[in-house]
């Protein structure tokens, strides 16, 4: 991600949200909601390529970080950078947890565990709506 990108915040309404996105995007990404698990896309892919946020496009994934925790949502062991988004202390449903948001748009992703593999150790349970994918061979050079 280039500093011109990290730099430019989106931020829009409401009902512009609601316009872009579908139903199930703004509840995740909006309202900080989450998809059943085994019910939303890329939780069973593994096609090679990026992952960019529904909202504003930022790059947040690689394919080559994804791998099959059989929790139901697509999991990473890493983000394509430490810019692409930030971590926010989640006291929701009883339990703390660290919830992980677009750096870019403040869209909810999902949360970060400390059970996923090496070499982080870590592991971005993602809520499948909350991202686009983008296949390897229509990925800019320089951006894999």
């Amino acid at each position: 991600m280039s500093d011109t990108t990290k730099a430019q915040k989106v931020q829009k309404t409401t009902a512009e949200w609601m316009d872009q996105l579908t139903p199930e995007q703004f509840f995740v990404t909006r309202q900080s909601g989450t998809e059943r698990p085994f019910t939303g896309p890329f939780w069973n892919s593994f096609d090679v390529g990026r992952y960019d946020c529904v909202c504003c496009d930022a790059p947040l994934f690689l394919s080559d970080t994804k791998f099959d925790a059989g929790c139901g949502w697509p999991s990473f062991f890493q983000s394509v950078s430490p810019d692409a988004i930030k971590e926010i202390e989640d006291h929701s449903h009883g339990m703390i947890r660290t919830e992980i948001r677009c750096n870019r748009c403040d869209a909810h992703l999902g949360h970060v565990f400390p059970d996923g593999p090496p070499p982080t150790g870590l592991r971005y349970c993602m809520n499948g709506h909350a991202m686009a994918f983008v296949k390897d061979g229509s990925l800019p050079e320089g951006s894999r």
